[in-house]
């Protein structure tokens, strides 16, 4: 007899299918509550960076080039004040295979999969993440499906997301589209049950492994070139994986005093899952529709518990607006030579606005680039934006910057800057987020151990926010 395919039904077989899909079985590491041992979650089911170094080399993966960016970084100097301008280096992930650092997490789980005897894989994404699982598959001899989230409910798509099914089905996999809403996980739950594939999480513990070995990466490569390990890399912040990652090669590689710095598109105001917001916005990742919500709430993901755990590692937290990443992606390709795609470039941008506020003797690393394509281009994003009916102006983005409704893209560097997002807020609202779940404010001892870590807050903080938050529901 076939199962029930109702929403309600298989939403309630959804811990059964993830177990069978992700062969990971997390009851083992809950503690006591909403406690979970994360560190032996990591150790138990993750790679050693030995071992993921080993996986990637196989299928090309890693070691990139790190450059410094010498053009703009003398753009920095002329404009900077006296004694700033912090020198900038890039590392270069647009190389891998795929074009994007996201094939350091495909290379751990499609290989994971092959090791288990999975006959396939299947990843729910709209972004490049889709297309490295696509082309490891082929490099494992593995089937691969890709359910993207890409039509609003008119059937008009995203460039960029279009151009990343392009891609997918450039490397054999097989693609499914959808509209925005609640049924992509839906739809996934179903063909992980139907086909009996492995779900290649961007949130598991192989994947989060597999990004390890990029910030292990740039601690190595800035000790040779510089002599010392950079002050800072800028993470473009989406759901949380490439700041955990990067963040935990950096420590194991000995650099605990580089600064994390997380950076996402300014789209606050508009609803990610919602119709009409959906082609309002002209990045696919990288913005704060992902990079709050994960952040303060990570087990929203599609595995029980969450690898990707942003907030146990990023020191600050900064916003840049679409106008401004337009603005860079084209000063990379005309200053530098490198036609790089949008989600680097937002991470980047914040780069060069820190630069400035830099003493010029520290150094900042944008750990990330990705490769372009026709979709990716800002020539096809703003044309798309002209149609949705946006207002796309020259102007200061700071100020004229409204998402949703206007695109201000800068008339001179000198209006590249940063919008400060305190991480403080988000603790407190990860804190508020889990008092409306749980509907209670009280949690033990070694609950409150654990949040002190999954925080990475002194107690006293804590149970202030708490207080806080009470007062505000």
């Amino acid at each position: 007899m076939s199962q029930d395919r109702s929403y309600a039904a298989v939403m309630a077989r959804r811990a059964e299918i993830m177990r069978k899909a992700v062969g990971i079985d997390y009851e083992k590491f809950i503690i006591e509550g909403i406690a979970f041992d994360y560190e032996k979650m990591m150790e138990e089911v993750g790679y050693s960076i030995e071992e993921v170094r080993k996986i990637q080399a196989e299928t090309c993966v890693g070691n990139t080039p790190l450059v410094e960016l010498k053009n703009i970084n003398r753009l920095i100097k002329k404009i900077a004040p006296k004694g700033k301008g912090a020198r900038i280096f890039l590392k270069d992930e647009a190389t891998n295979p795929s074009g994007s650092f996201k094939d350091r997490r495909a290379a751990v789980s499609v290989y994971h999969a092959q090791k288990l005897g999975y006959k396939g894989v299947i990843a729910a994404t709209s972004g490049n993440y889709g297309a490295a699982v696509a082309s490891q598959a082929a490099k494992r001899g593995l089937k691969c499906i890709i359910v993207q989230e890409c039509y609003d409910s008119q059937w008009r798509g995203q460039p960029e997301i279009l151009e990343k099914g392009r891609a997918c089905e450039a490397y054999g996999a097989e693609v499914i589209q959808l509209t925005v809403g609640p049924e992509l996980f839906y739809y996934t739950l179903i063909l992980l049950e139907e086909t009996g594939y492995f779900n290649a999480s961007l949130y598991s513990p192989y994947a989060i492994a597999g990004i390890e070995t990029l910030g292990y990466e740039i601690a190595e490569q800035m000790k040779e070139l510089t002599g010392r390990f950079p002050d800072a890399v800028v993470v473009t912040h989406a759901g949380g994986g490439l700041i955990t990652g990067t963040a935990r090669g950096l420590r194991k590689a000995g650099a605990t005093q580089t600064k994390v710095i997380g950076a996402s598109v300014d789209l606050r105001g508009l609803h990610m899952a919602s119709d009409t917001d959906f082609n309002r916005k002209y990045f696919t990742t990288g913005h704060t529709g992902f990079g709050i919500p994960f952040a303060v709430f990570p087990d929203r993901s599609d595995v029980p518990k969450n690898a990707a755990r942003p907030l146990r590692y990023m020191d600050r937290y900064v916003l840049v607006t679409q106008g401004e990443v337009f603005y860079v992606t084209e000063m990379l390709a005309q200053l530098e030579g490198l036609q790089r795609g949008p989600a680097g470039n937002t991470s980047l941008t914040a780069a060069i606005a820190l630069a400035l506020e830099m003493d010029e003797d520290e150094t900042i690393v944008v750990n990330e680039t990705e490769y372009t394509g026709a979709g990716k281009l800002p020539s096809a994003q703003l044309t798309f934006a002209k149609r949705m009916g946006m207002i796309v102006k020259r102007g200061d983005p700071i100020k004229e910057d409204v998402p949703g409704k206007v695109i201000a893209i800068p008339e001179h560097p000198s209006q590249i800057g940063v919008i400060e997002y305190p991480v403080e807020e988000m603790k407190k609202s990860y804190l508020k987020e889990l008092i409306k779940r749980e509907n209670r404010s009280e949690f033990t001892e070694t609950e409150m151990k654990f949040l002190e870590e999954d925080l990475r807050a002194t107690r006293e903080e804590i149970i202030k926010w708490i207080e806080e938050v009470k007062k505000s529901l």
